[in-house]
């Protein structure tokens, strides 16, 4: 067999159920169209300003904030259960990433990211 098979069955299984999964109920559903339905939601408050523009810079730094902590956070474990085999090598490339985390985080200080207004 293919070495290459398993991994083609198991991505033909996938596309398979998330085909299904995204397909099936929307044909089960029932459907009662109503006109409070279709508009969009905006947290019971009523829009009143069109959509299109230019978001704030503020929407970026909290995603940016969001991506600092996250990948910082998912990082750190599998770094940590490998310190031991990973050396002096492994502690100086954790210290460069911690270092560009650092870069970011500053970034977002100067710019204010943390002054909740």
């Amino acid at each position: 067999m293919n070495p290459y098979g398993p991994v083609a069955i198991f991505l033909a299984v996938a596309l398979v159920f998330a085909t299904a999964f995204s397909v099936i109920p929307g044909q089960l559903a029932r459907r009662k169209p109503n006109p409070t339905k279709s508009e969009a939601y905006e947290c019971g408050v009523e829009p009143t300003s069109d959509v299109s523009g230019r978001f704030p810079v503020r929407f970026y730094l909290v995603a940016m904030l969001f991506v600092i902590f996250d990948v910082e956070a998912a990082s750190f474990y599998p770094w940590a259960v490998q310190m031991h085999a990973l050396r002096v090598y492994g502690l100086l490339e954790m210290i460069v990433f911690v270092v560009v985390l650092g870069i970011g985080y500053a970034y977002v200080w100067r710019k204010g990211g943390f002054a909740w207004r």
